[in-house]
């Protein structure tokens, strides 16, 4: 794991190189905003999607290593990336109107 961190390190300069960021290139790939999702049970929310299998398949393509589309989803979920809250949660609202006015 200790070789995989350090061969992430180095990959995460090459896309800063690319892409100002590495802020900047995930952010884009969902399109510079979070992704507004509208599950109304847990059993609902998805381990993995389409984006986090792009985004797995391409740092898995850039040298990154431990980055599945499992962990890529929970890391995007963590980071504010997409809204899993199930929409009956006080914390869904608060999260969308956040989105919508781009405001915390």
């Amino acid at each position: 794991k200790v070789a995989a961190t350090i061969g992430n390190a180095k990959a995460t300069l090459v896309v800063q190189q690319e892409h100002g960021s590495l802020d900047a290139y995930l952010w884009g790939l969902v399109g510079g905003a979070p992704v507004q999702n509208s599950f109304r049970e847990p059993g609902e929310i998805p381990a993995e999607t389409p984006v986090a299998r792009a985004m797995s398949k391409d740092l898995k393509g850039r040298g990154f290593r431990f980055v599945g589309p499992t962990i890529c989803y929970a890391f995007m979920q963590a980071t504010g990336m997409v809204n899993d809250h199930v929409i009956a949660c006080f914390r869904w609202a608060e999260i969308a109107a956040t989105v919508r006015t781009g405001r915390p």
